[in-house]
């Protein structure tokens, strides 16, 4: 398999798309991950696997109706195998291994099949030290966008998971790119005040356009370098409820075509404003583990631009 992504929003050729199947009993409050998930624990709202499973099944469909090759994780008995972004992504023609959670690592074994597939001179582990997730990580051209927590609590937080470290192992790795990190908002218990990833305030979308949430980042400068590099005309800014409802989580199969949340009215109505086709699914229910569509796909290549 030869990888190739160079940006989030070329021709998608093949993705792995996590899976909901045997996800397990509902975590306790002390071993989830975020706070969207500990209100849902807390007000008996967590989730169903019926539910995630139907609502996975709606963009298996749309990817393949799109000619997509869709790989599905090999299902691991009562595991959270969902947000498949989590475990690793791809940088032109190289897969990183994220280092995740821990409690996670059973994941990137599922999907052995693809890693085998790979060149093993393209696959690049970190070094310890580094924690990144894929969520945090957005191949742009000749940039390589990185949400980050540099805080000196960061060891405080269970929802900071990139640091300064990983950051600059990628500019190491890729030093023809120029590697721009972004520090974000962190919160273990206000999901409205929590940027779990770079995804969960941020999003290119079509040639030119991209989705963004200004409270998400520390440094506003950071946020003003974003809105300049696309121009504010083609900027949609979305609200603390917005982003808590993950309206910048959606995801690309081209430059003309996303993957979008039913329930994100404002946001589609300007999406097809602007000539881009929206596929919509419910996903309320996934939505309730503070992730959404980009979060549940893990991109192995698009066309070149």
């Amino acid at each position: 398999m030869k990888l190739h992504i160079t940006n989030e929003t070329s021709r998608l050729k093949s993705v792995v798309l996590g899976v909901a199947n045997s996800n397990g009993a509902q975590p306790k409050i002390e071993d989830a991950y975020d706070p969207k998930s500990i209100k849902h624990i807390k007000e008996g709202t967590y989730p169903e696997e019926e539910d995630m499973i139907e609502e996975m099944e709606q963009v298996a469909a749309i990817l393949k109706k799109h000619n997509v090759e869709v790989l599905r994780p090999k299902v691991i008995q009562d595991y959270n195998q969902i947000f498949s972004r989590d475990i690793g992504f791809v940088i032109d023609d190289k897969f990183i291994f994220a280092n995740i959670l821990p409690d996670r690592e059973k994941e990137i074994k599922a999907i052995d099949f693809v890693l085998d597939q790979i060149d093993s001179g393209k696959k690049i582990k970190l070094p310890e030290q580094c924690h990144i997730e894929g969520g945090d990580v957005m191949p742009h051209g000749d940039y390589i966008l990185v949400g980050t927590y540099r805080g000196k609590d960061y060891s405080d937080f269970i929802t900071a998971r990139t640091n300064v470290e990983a950051v600059e192992e990628l500019q190491n790795l890729f030093p023809h790119k120029s590697v721009k990190s972004f520090n974000l908002r962190k919160s273990n218990t206000d999901p409205k005040a929590n940027a779990l990833h770079l995804d969960c305030c941020f999003q290119p979308v079509g040639d030119q356009y991209a989705i963004i949430h200004r409270n998400g980042f520390l440094e506003q400068e950071e946020y003003e370098w974003l809105v300049n590099l696309y121009g504010k005309e083609n900027v949609f800014e979305i609200d603390a409820q917005e982003m808590y409802d993950m309206n910048s989580n959606i995801f690309s199969i081209s430059k003309d075509v996303v993957i979008s949340d039913q329930h994100f009215k404002r946001l589609n109505a300007w999406l097809t404003s602007k000539g881009i086709q929206v596929e919509t699914v419910k996903y309320r229910e996934i939505a309730k583990q503070e992730g959404l569509l980009r979060c549940s796909t893990l991109p192995l290549i698009r066309e070149n631009q």
